[in-house]
């Protein structure tokens, strides 16, 4: 079975193909072939890199009216040009799309139909950095595959629905809640990745297992999963919610937009855009919403960029002690995601904040750590995990799943 899996972002999209024969492997195989898609560097442009087998085999800038318009060239890149990998689009036997935002509708991966669509189309107003490009994205596909490969369905919000109806209602008028304001969680495919993969890594059967997940890119989130279930989370009816990221604030006091809309003139569209891309380490550190650049001016002894390292791990270990809260206890603590595989200064900050908790870190493993790998001390009562994200895998086994069943 070729699969392919579309994991498009606000300003990314990444395009996996993936062959299975017989089996379902835990660890993810190397992918047949696939595309990164950045249009967020340059307006009406997109640059687009190719690999097939590992290698790189084209590189190239295409212009683009919309971004969904890039799925075009990313997919004509599949059975034409250097890395071509399959002979045509009837080789593509189903399409795996990442759609953030799934809402009360949708509890489980699920097939498209006109019907789904539509239901998708609703929530565009709840996440519309996401919902509207992959609602675009899903047509585009439809039209350059034709019928013959199903379209597939992949929801953020859906391992978040077993969270419990105390973690989901927020304390303002039910009524809210009854008209969809409520805790949804993001991220979901990751950390559902994330929980199942570092059990396989600690040996560890999901059941009886407490693990707190930290998905920590430019967008971040942690997730409480008992059992291999998510049973609280940090992001909630938007992603806005939850620890400090790159560019987004997190929680903060609602009486701030309060404050803001009656005594300086904001607005819902200057809020929004505040909120999502001028705040976080961005907003606090005035350099970048990278940590990697974070961390070099921290080198030099900017005291912002400074602070901005203070806050995120402070906000990061605050969670962290809520999250243990909500499972009663910690057996397992995961870090993936670009931030959480790649920045050993965070990790060992984080970990020494939350000592009390029964960890202890190797400096060593942690400082040059092997992906997918254990890099607590022999010790600490609470394993330590980094391993790779692989929400396109991730994407793959559920397209997997609802076709084989």
């Amino acid at each position: 079975m070729k699969i392919l899996a579309l994991n498009g972002g606000s300003s990314t999209l990444k395009a996996t193909l993936r062959e299975l024969d017989g089996n379902l492997p835990s660890a993810p195989p190397p992918p047949l072939w696939e595309a990164q898609a950045d249009w967020g560097r340059q307006p009406g442009k997109a640059q687009i890199r190719v690999r097939a087998a590992g290698e790189v085999r084209s590189d190239s800038e295409v212009d683009i009216e919309t971004p969904a318009a890039v799925l075009e060239p990313v997919l004509a890149a599949l059975w034409s040009g250097p890395a071509k990998a399959v002979g045509g689009p009837g080789e593509i036997d189903v399409v795996g799309h990442r759609v953030v935002h799934g809402g009360h509708a949708f509890q489980a991966t699920t097939r498209i139909t006109p019907e789904v669509k539509e239901q998708i189309r609703k929530y565009v107003e709840f996440a519309p950095e996401h919902n509207r490009l992959e609602l675009e994205a899903i047509e585009v596909a439809e039209r350059v595959l034709g019928p013959a490969a199903p379209q597939v369905a992949v929801f953020d919000t859906a391992f978040h629905t077993t969270l419990p109806m105390c973690a989901k209602v927020y304390p303002v008028p039910y009524e809210w809640y009854e008209k969809g304001v409520a805790r949804y969680g993001f991220h979901g495919i990751s950390h559902q990745y994330a929980s199942r993969r570092g059990a396989e890594i600690l040996g560890r059967q999901p059941a009886g297992l407490r693990m707190v997940t930290c998905h920590l890119g430019n967008g971040a989130s942690l997730a409480a999963v008992r059992d291999g279930k998510s049973v609280d989370t940090t992001m909630g009816f938007t992603p806005l919610e939850g620890i400090m990221m790159g560019t987004r604030s997190g929680s903060i006091d609602p009486g701030i937009l309060i404050y803001l809309v009656r005594h300086r003139g904001y607005g819902a569209d200057q809020l929004d855009r505040v909120l999502n891309k001028e705040s976080g380490l961005k907003g606090v550190s005035g350099i970048s919403g990278d940590m990697r650049e974070v961390v070099a001016a921290i080198a030099t002894g900017d005291q912002r960029a400074v602070l901005a390292f203070d806050v995120y791990v402070y906000r990061l270990v605050s969670e962290i002690g809520a999250m243990t809260a909500s499972l009663g206890g910690l057996d397992a603590l995961v870090f993936t995601a670009g931030i959480g595989e790649n920045c050993a200064p965070l990790r060992e900050a984080v970990c020494r904040r939350v000592a009390f908790l029964g960890i202890e870190l190797d400096l060593a493993k942690n400082a040059s750590p092997r992906m997918d790998s254990d890099i607590a001390a022999p010790n600490s009562r609470v394993r330590v995990v980094v391993l790779r994200a692989e929400e396109d895998w991730e994407i793959a086994r559920e397209c997997w799943r609802m076709m084989e069943g």
